[in-house]
């Protein structure tokens, strides 16, 4: 699995989990990384002074790469980097906001910097910025998405076509199949986040992982286009969501329907009605909840299984 990814981050597998708000703390992250991929702190959820306690408990679980995930439209960032750079954290993926704000300052601190993009056009401007490497994530992803809706399968050539540093494709990823396709495709790397979400060491709640593993094809949707594009499942909270924008409602009304902590409300503490509840279209393939150890080993082994059995013609 030697490439241009695992040898940018020292990892054993170009397997990253993704920064996800409440269910990527230390112990996700930390086990990804013993488990040869890249664990990520989501910082997303997070103070400042929480953020320092899951990297430095981070840095006692494992001796391996880590990294934290930081949105730069976070009212925390500025200082979030600070205490990163404070604990030297070898790695950092940004997303929300402009890769020219910190990448150099965090390069400069002998971190590695990756940034989430959802177009071409960003992509391209990333590369400007001076990445390391880029994230290009599919609107199959959960969570917030990109404005454009553009599906993995068809950004990834693309964004592979208009840059020439390391390439990860994010969204619709979640077994060896995905990351093979990936690669066949053009990335190098793989980030998962709905797959690592329905872990055992993920901090969602279980009544929230149990929901996830149930669900059918169609059962989540993009929805609060008007605020940010967030890919949700289909709750009592969605469907007022869903009658509010049918209906024509402005952005101060949906916001007011969105409220504050609704997101840590459904993931976190486990209400499955009126909760944000944020997760990928590929949950409809996932049927159980291994821990992350056993998740890497089968990435690994179907990788490999399928890539050797893919027919010629």
């Amino acid at each position: 699995m030697e490439n241009r990814i695992s040898s940018l981050f020292g990892i054993k597998y170009p397997i990253i989990s993704g920064g996800m708000i409440w269910c990527s703390g230390w112990e996700l992250a930390s086990a990804v990384s013993n488990a040869g991929g890249l664990g990520l702190i989501g910082a997303g959820s997070m103070t400042p002074e929480v953020l320092r306690e899951h990297i430095q408990k981070c840095k006692k679980a494992t001796d391996k790469p880590y990294g934290v995930n930081v949105p730069l439209i976070f009212h925390f960032a500025e200082d979030m980097m600070k205490i990163i750079m404070e604990e030297k954290v070898p790695v950092v993926f940004t997303s929300a906001g402009n890769p020219k704000t910190w990448t150099k300052i965090l390069q400069e601190h002998g971190t590695k910097v990756a940034h989430v993009v959802s177009s071409t056009k960003f992509a391209i401007k990333c590369e400007e910025a001076g990445v390391d490497a880029v994230v290009a994530e599919g609107f199959e992803a959960g969570g917030h998405n990109g404005r454009e809706e553009t599906t993995t399968m068809v950004l990834i050539p693309q964004v592979r076509k208009a840059i020439s540093i390391p390439l990860i494709a994010a969204g619709g990823i979640a077994n060896g199949e995905g990351m093979l396709a990936a690669f066949a495709l053009g990335a190098e790397g793989v980030q998962m986040g709905t797959r690592f979400a329905l872990s055992q060491e993920s901090s969602a709640d279980e009544s929230f992982k149990k929901l996830c593993i149930s669900l059918n094809e169609g059962d989540t949707m993009l929805a609060l286009k008007k605020i940010v594009p967030t890919r949700l499942i289909k709750n009592d909270f969605y469907k007022e969501v869903e009658e509010a924008e049918t209906r024509g409602a402005l952005t101060e009304e949906l916001k007011d329907i969105l409220g504050r902590g609704r997101a840590k409300k459904g993931i976190f503490e486990g209400d499955l009605s009126n909760g944000e509840l944020e997760i990928g279209q590929i949950s409809s393939m996932i049927k159980d909840i291994p821990t992350v150890k056993h998740i890497i080993e089968e990435i690994i082994e179907s990788y490999n299984v399928k890539r050797f059995s893919i027919p010629s013609f």
